[in-house]
């Protein structure tokens, strides 16, 4: 007959690794619980773990689209701040110069109007946001417009000299009084328009890019998220408030006057159309944009969700299994120490 020997060191040894491997267990479930997942996915779901690897990846490509999105819904709003502005502007101007064509009292008005529509509009063509230009298409570090009535302006320099070429004298020469309609009329097709509407606009005034700033919406789709200096509209209105605000500075006679009312209010109201079409455009942009966030966000919550499902547990069981490695450990950390407790004196006395 064989005899087993216990000795309370086996004992204390084998509740100690015990001890070890259920805190152990219950550092992962603590963690479990809070988390909501499995505190080791690549053991949990094996195989599977690289599937969830790769629509993370996904969420936080989508998620970047979201943020970039958010950046050209913040450029598109200003956009149409600034648009609503301009147009408001040429409203202005157009009761201004309606009024000053029927009473020669409010010349020094529509000029004076003119002017602040320039300044004004010089200013919100220039505006930013974050650091760049709203109107600069792709040139976004690069000032649209120069001021028209600064000494050094090549827009200004290229009006009185296409008008001493013309006429063979200034705006403020007294033989301006003399100019015809007729010539007025050659010199406001001819000399002036190429300078906003032709290939002087983009030498002389603007520096801005042709080119808008094109960008990615969703994975496969983009948009042009910004307008240009260069717009048809804003080149017209820049045409009526520079010649308007010049022209009227001098002795202009009635019959050159009239001219450039008739010319400047068809020019103001196609200006205001065509600002408000180009506004139109990038209200539907800005429709895409959003729509299109709203797109992505729904892609990210379905991987979120899928996800979820496959590395998040029962928060019931997890709590459950907390109680219960908590209760053990209790038990053990009692046992150990009644085993601490023995000793052989206890028994030889």
């Amino acid at each position: 007959m064989k005899t087993s020997f216990i000795s309370s060191l086996a004992m204390s040894q084998t509740l100690r690794y015990q001890t070890m491997r259920m805190q152990a267990e219950l550092a992962e479930s603590l963690k479990e619980s809070q988390t909501g997942r499995h505190s080791d996915v690549g053991i949990a779901l094996g195989a599977h773990a690289g599937r969830n690897l790769s629509m993370n990846r996904n969420i936080d490509r989508l998620n970047g689209l979201i943020d970039a999105n958010a950046i050209a819904a913040n450029r598109l709003s200003a956009t149409q701040n600034a648009m609503t502005q301009l147009g408001d502007m040429g409203q202005s101007l157009l009761a201004s110069l309606t009024a000053a064509k029927s009473d020669i009292d409010q010349v020094s008005v529509s000029r004076g109007e003119a002017e602040r529509v320039l300044k004004t509009m010089t200013g919100i063509l220039n505006s930013n946001l974050n650091g760049e230009y709203l109107f600069a298409g792709i040139n976004t570090d690069v000032k649209p417009v120069a001021d028209f009535h600064d000494p050094a302006s090549p827009a200004k320099a290229a009006f009185d000299a296409a008008f001493v070429a013309k006429f063979g004298f200034t705006q403020n020469d007294p033989a301006a009084a003399n100019i015809s309609a007729v010539d007025m009329d050659d010199f406001l097709t001819n000399y002036v328009e190429s300078q906003f509407i032709g290939p002087g606009w983009e030498t002389n005034w603007s520096s801005a890019s042709n080119q808008k700033i094109t960008s990615r919406i969703t994975l496969n789709e983009t948009a042009e998220t910004s307008l240009t200096a260069n717009e048809t509209g804003i080149r017209k209105l820049a045409m009526v408030a520079a010649t308007i605000s010049d022209l009227l500075s001098g002795p202009l006679g009635e019959e050159a006057r009239n001219v450039l009312y008739d010319r400047s209010l068809t020019l103001v109201g196609e200006a205001i159309a065509d600002i408000a079409g180009a506004q139109a455009e990038a209200g539907i942009v800005e429709n895409r944009v959003s729509d299109a966030s709203a797109r992505i966000s729904s892609q990210v919550d379905l991987f979120k969700t899928l996800i979820k499902d496959s590395e998040g547990i029962d928060p019931y069981e997890a709590a459950t299994r907390v109680n219960d490695l908590r209760a053990q450990l209790d038990a053990s950390y009692a046992l150990t120490a009644r085993l601490q407790q023995l000793s052989l004196l206890n028994y030889l006395r």
